[in-house]
């Protein structure tokens, strides 16, 4: 069987003209040429084939979040409570003491630079030189009736904005606790404060750019350490100034 076989294939080859034997082998290379295109589109375009729209690529490296915003993710939000009741003084009778020093010569002697001391004192600020963080300006500080006022200590979460958000539940001591938390506090120009008011970061932040993102991250870490909440503008606001800023950290 295999010799008849054998003689057949030889005497059909050889019946050819050369001319037939030469279509016949360009005919035979096409169709080769069309199976393996065929067999190649069979397997790009398989379903659930990686290889359907663009080569195969290592797993999609996931986007960086700042951790920041997983903090902020956790607050929780609600809207502004009623500011009915809210009296400064429920936060204690003006500035605590830290250590030796009250806190707003401790946040002085913490912000300043080129500090002098008033005579016979280790505490209480005389002058000083503010890079103040809300205007990128720098401010020479000196301690008087008429230039005091210059240099303010902010409350980065305001206390009326805390009282809207949580502070009308404390007791007062985590309010006094609040006040005087220097994690909340920072020395700034006296009149870009007061313009600030007890707004949050859906109505104000710093005109300085720069300082916009450890702004708002100080706010966060803030609204964490005493469980106040934020409401739904608020957390728009500080997460679109977080996405500028992916390796931001929470101040400490």
């Amino acid at each position: 069987m295999r010799s008849s076989t054998a003689s057949l294939r030889s005497s059909s080859w050889s019946a050819l003209s050369p001319e037939g034997f030469g279509l016949a082998r360009v005919f035979g290379i096409t169709a080769l040429a069309l199976v393996l295109t065929l067999s190649s589109a069979s397997v790009s375009f398989e379903p659930g084939s990686a290889a359907l729209a663009e080569p195969l690529t290592d797993s999609p490296v996931k986007a960086r979040v700042s951790p920041v915003v997983a903090v902020l993710n956790k607050l929780a939000v609600k809207g502004r409570a009623p500011k009915t009741g809210y009296d400064r003084s429920l936060f204690g009778d003006g500035w605590g003491d830290i250590g030796y020093c009250d806190t707003r010569n401790y946040i002085l002697k913490r912000d300043l630079t080129n500090i002098t001391w008033r005579s016979g004192e280790n505490c209480m600020v005389a002058t000083g030189v503010l890079r103040d963080p809300y205007t990128g300006k720098t401010i020479n500080f000196v301690r008087g009736v008429s230039t005091s006022l210059k240099v303010q200590i902010d409350h980065v979460v305001a206390v009326s904005d805390a009282w809207q958000k949580g502070a009308q539940q404390w007791s007062g001591g985590k309010r006094i606790q609040f006040y005087n938390d220097p994690l909340n506090l920072l020395a700034v120009d006296g009149p870009t404060n007061s313009a600030k008011g007890d707004s949050d970061a859906a109505s104000w932040l710093p005109p300085n750019k720069a300082f916009r993102c450890p702004y708002v991250a100080r706010q966060v870490a803030v609204k964490a350490k005493y469980g106040l909440w934020v409401t739904s503008a608020e957390k728009g606001a500080i997460a679109s100034i977080l996405s500028t800023c992916p390796a931001q950290q929470l101040p400490k």
